[in-house]
């Protein structure tokens, strides 16, 4: 059988489409056409979903959810509310200090005061969980 390359010399097509076209031209495989010495599992089992979260990272999304939660509970109402609606959490968009502003019947000077004091507050919170962990 000629190689790729020998068929894209006489072709004049590049050999990475000669392997291209071979690939298309070779028969389809049936998902599930039982594989393994007992032909107990599909083909289709093992071959990876490429567009699926992987479970790591799906577990990862998950606990920093919990946290972020946990760590917006330590604030008041205003100032968890301003971040969420600032930053799109808990299923809101994303809005800006205007918009929020106009929530919350205060200007967006207010609303920018508001969420650096919210944000100052939840790094000070974190710095304190690490050191009571560190000890």
């Amino acid at each position: 059988e000629p190689t790729p390359e020998e068929i894209a010399e006489v072709t004049g097509i590049d050999p990475e489409e000669v392997d291209s076209i071979k690939r298309s031209a070779q028969s389809p495989v049936s998902l599930e056409k039982p594989v393994g010495d007992e032909e107990e599992s599909e083909f289709g089992q093992f071959i990876a979903d490429e567009k699926a979260e992987s479970p790591f990272d799906r577990a990862a999304d998950l606990l920093t959810k919990e946290a972020l939660k946990e760590s917006l509970e330590n604030l008041s109402y205003r100032e968890r509310r301003v971040l969420e609606l600032r930053y799109g959490l808990g299923g809101e968009h994303p809005r800006t200090l205007d918009e929020v502003g106009r929530t919350f019947n205060v200007t967006r000077e207010r609303i920018r005061q508001i969420e650096n004091q919210s944000l100052k507050k939840l790094q000070s919170l974190n710095e304190a969980q690490k050191l009571r962990e560190a000890t």
